[in-house]
């Protein structure tokens, strides 16, 4: 979770902010290949998203109900947000993103969908008119060209239009996951947003899954990684535990040690965890031509941010008024 902070007014132990949000790139990084086990093993993406999303909701209600104190006014006013967070920052996210490693994999899937703080600046620019800089388009457009590379297109490889598609749903997620996180005039703690909105999306996954919106099918049979069979719970609990609450937690800690700005630059390393893990349990390495054009991803990402030094701090300025 990301809470917007001025990054001159940084507090002390960089260093151990560093490490501390290099986990949590780490952790957040794990879910794809975790997840990939399990849909080959027969769990739709419903499925495993579910499980993941219920297991940090139930890890992280104790420190939510803390982080409250009682303060229950709070999440009548945020409401809005709540709601707004549980079901696109956090269920769609996750949901399009394991419906597209189900197709392609770990580390393209999270590639496309890093490509999120390019779509936070063009929405600031389209909603709000604040035009991008000629540093920021120049970073777009290294983006755009990294991503033909990354999917491949120039060579003529067949790759999967659904698994792009579903991809870009969990890019669309995670812009509105940086845009509803940077917000910090509600009074709303940014554990307890995390909480509520894990919760309220764990509910709305079950639903969907119960009304027959969602295909829920999973099994309890082995799950096989590169390494050799697990049971089915290990990939459910590292990804709920690990890639999900932890992940949570040590985010929010990195942001208000490094703010928000420099702690977004290292969250750019869940890329690089998420390849790493593909090829540790899945033995999925992207083609030079991919990595090549995740490289150039990265750094259109990197450039379009250096070009908009704001938009962190611009991103609090209330939007819309809570009720």
């Amino acid at each position: 979770m990301e809470q917007a902070r001025d990054d001159t007014r940084v507090r002390g132990g960089v260093g151990a902010g560093l490490l501390v949000a290099l986990g949590a790139a780490l952790a957040f990084g794990m879910s794809g290949a975790w997840a990939r086990g399990l849909i080959d093993a027969g769990w739709t993406p419903g499925a495993a998203v579910s499980a993941r999303v219920w297991v940090a909701a139930i890890v992280l209600l104790v420190p939510t109900l803390i982080a409250l104190r009682g303060r229950w006014g709070l999440l009548r006013r945020n409401a809005w947000m709540i709601v707004a967070y549980g079901l696109l920052a956090v269920t769609a996210t996750q949901l399009c993103y394991f419906q597209a490693v189900a197709v392609m994999d770990v580390g393209i899937a999270l590639l496309v969908e890093y490509t999120a703080p390019v779509a936070v600046v063009l929405w600031l620019w389209l909603r709000r008119g604040e035009r991008p800089s000629r540093l920021s388009v120049i970073g777009a457009i290294v983006a755009f060209i990294g991503l033909i590379l990354m999917l491949d297109v120039l060579t003529g490889a067949r790759m999967d239009a659904g698994g792009i598609l579903w991809a870009l749903g969990a890019m669309v997620g995670a812009a509105t996951y940086f845009v509803l996180s940077a917000r910090d005039d509600t009074g709303l703690p940014p554990l307890v947003l995390a909480g509520a909105g894990l919760l309220l999306g764990a509910v709305g996954l079950t639903l969907a899954g119960l009304v027959g919106v969602l295909p829920m099918a999973w099994t309890f049979d082995d799950v096989a990684y590169r390494f050799g069979e697990v049971a089915w719970f290990v990939p459910v609990i590292a990804i709920g535990v690990l890639a999900t609450a932890l992940a949570y937690v040590l985010g929010i800690a990195s942001t208000r040690m490094l703010g928000s700005r420099l702690a977004s630059f290292v969250a750019l390393a869940e890329v690089v965890a998420a390849m790493l893990f593909g090829w540790m349990l899945l033995s999925q390495l992207p083609a030079p031509v991919q990595l090549l054009g995740g490289a150039l991803v990265l750094a259109g990402v990197v450039v379009v941010k250096l070009g908009e030094p704001a938009v962190a701090s611009k991103l609090v300025e209330p939007e819309y008024a809570a009720p």
